[in-house]
């Protein structure tokens, strides 16, 4: 395969080039149509609209402390050039363009690599299999990885002007036997975007420690949402999350999407796995979920989650969704312990797992 890397690229429709993002160390992506504001509150006047996938310059992260609005527990607002944007309507990305390989690294099938620009955009080669893409090519809107999200790449190709194109292959990667969850669409980026993981990605943390010593507490009370990692009685990681959403989308209560109480254990983690479930209109379809540490037979996770920054709030499907670097540390801390040959690991009957506690606590 590595020889395809000297061969020109020639697939359906060559993907888009990278844009040209803002330059700038702290970037956001916005999810949708949002209002700059002249001040940090949603009373101020709108300044200005951006809408989708749009990339600005974050200047100066704000918390606004006794919000007009009692009921909003996230207060963190970020100074753009404009104005003033929440932050939760924001990804925090960085623009980082990578010298890409031309060819597979030797003997090697193919390897994990990161998407490490706000986002790229891709073409498919062949039909569109998942619902995901399959929506997306029937309404004309662009298929894209974001920043954060990790993709298996298993060909490489040289196009027009030198340009190297890595292969997507969704539910590649793993062990016979062992899917992503993915409906095995193929498709193609430009290489530059991404980033080959290395081992240090996935070095275990404190791999001396007992296991039967380490645990994940969740706490899902809707005014707290956090996640902490004890090794004995010491908490050595804590960070906010977003559990299981309390009101569907019409705004009614709901309890078939709360993660669940009480003591599980991982068996599972994957670098990246493709996650779906629900129906139309409340549905998911999500392809590259990375660092996703599974500990409920019923497809409950610990998992990076780059579709939104409202951590602390109930918002998943019953997950535990982090910000891409916190889920990272859960999986490099968690048991089952994984290497990049070992991307995507599942134990059966494991005994050594790590327990997750999920509780609710009182305000």
């Amino acid at each position: 395969m590595g020889a395809l890397a000297f061969n020109p690229f020639k697939p359906l429709e060559i993907p888009p080039p990278l844009p040209q993002f803002p330059t700038g160390d702290r970037l956001g992506r916005v999810f949708s149509r949002i209002d700059v504001r002249s001040e940090p509150h949603f009373n101020a006047p709108s300044v200005g609209v951006l809408y989708d996938d749009q990339i600005v310059v974050c200047e100066q992260e704000v918390v606004t402390r006794g919000a007009l609005d009692p009921n909003i527990v996230v207060q963190r607002w970020t100074k753009v050039p404009e104005g003033y944007i929440y932050m939760p309507h924001l990804q925090p990305v960085r623009n980082i363009v990578n010298t890409p390989l031309t060819a597979l690294p030797d003997g090697k099938p193919g390897f994990w690599a990161e998407v490490t620009v706000p986002y790229v955009d891709l073409r498919l080669d062949g039909a569109a299999l998942s619902p995901h893409i399959q929506d997306l090519v029937q309404n004309g809107f662009p298929i894209r990885l974001y920043y954060s999200q990790v993709a298996w790449i298993d060909q490489i190709a040289t196009g027009d002007g030198g340009v190297v194109w890595y292969r997507f292959n969704e539910n590649g990667g793993r062990p016979a036997g062992l899917t992503g969850g993915g409906y095995g669409d193929i498709l193609w980026g430009e290489g530059s975007a991404f980033r080959p993981l290395t081992p240090e990605d996935v070095e275990p943390i404190h791999p001396d420690v007992d296991p039967a010593t380490k645990k994940v507490v969740v706490d899902r009370t809707a005014e707290h949402q956090t996640l902490s990692c004890f090794e004995g009685d010491e908490e050595v990681y804590f960070c906010r999350v977003s559990t299981g959403m309390r009101l569907d989308a019409s705004g009614n209560p709901v309890t078939e999407y709360l993660t669940p109480l009480g003591e599980h254990t991982t068996w599972r983690k994957a670098i990246s796995i493709h996650m779906s479930g629900g129906t139309t209109g409340t549905g998911y379809d999500t392809p590259a979920v990375s660092w996703t540490t599974l500990f409920s037979g019923d497809g409950y996770a610990v998992h990076a989650a780059y579709w939104h920054n409202n951590f602390g709030v109930p918002r998943s499907h019953g997950c535990v969704n982090c910000l891409p670097e916190d889920a990272k540390w859960v999986f490099r801390w968690a048991n089952p312990l994984n290497s990049l040959e070992q991307g995507d690991l599942a134990v059966e009957g494991l005994t050594s797992g790590t327990h997750v506690i999920v509780q609710e606590l009182s305000v």
